[in-house]
């Protein structure tokens, strides 16, 4: 036999198992009852788990990880959630939670260049962070990680110009750290 006939009987030999082997995989039954499109339960319409994201580390352990702070506020705007803490060290601060589904850590990184913001890479949760700092701002800092399944996820935390605080940097790690725990 010479090469030429082997490696056409291989091939041969190779496309008949692959068409045994995906046709075995189409004759499955699947259990169930077929339904059209649309059909089965109707849309949640009331919205009630839209603010699900901002839940998902509790008010109080975002006082706490800020700076023993008591008095929390949160609201939401678009793919944001925001808390107002009232009696952080130095006075007020402000916690910021982003959670955009179809972002990425490389995304975040161009985004920050273009702004002006130092970024840089740490590891948060065995995995690559990038924490971000505005130039001159040493009362800001947020870090932001892939999210669990898709997308990305971030903490920021400001706290007041001029007051004395912990490092922001420290605290939006440990928040990130929750979120990505509790997360999986």
């Amino acid at each position: 036999m010479t090469a030429g006939w082997r490696r056409r009987v291989a091939g041969v030999t190779a496309a008949l198992a692959l068409t045994i082997v995906a046709a075995a995989g189409c004759g499955q039954t699947i259990p169930g009852v077929p339904e059209p499109v649309g059909a089965g339960e109707p849309a949640n319409t009331n919205f009630d788990k839209l603010l699900r994201e901002c839940e998902v580390v509790d008010a109080t352990k975002i006082g706490e990880i800020v700076g023993k702070a008591q008095i929390v506020e949160g609201s939401f705007l678009g793919a944001v959630c925001m808390w107002d803490i009232h009696d952080a060290p130095g006075g007020m601060a402000m916690v910021t939670l982003n959670w955009y589904e179809l972002g990425t850590l490389n995304n975040e990184k161009i985004t920050n260049d273009k702004l002006g913001y130092l970024s840089e890479s740490v590891t948060v949760q065995s995995s690559r962070a990038l924490q971000t700092r505005r130039p001159n701002d040493p009362h800001s800092c947020g870090v932001s990680a892939s999210a669990a399944d898709s997308g990305v996820v971030g903490w920021w935390i400001n706290y007041r110009p001029g007051s004395s605080h912990p490092d922001p940097c420290a605290a939006a790690k440990q928040l990130l750290e929750l979120t990505l725990n509790l997360a999986r």
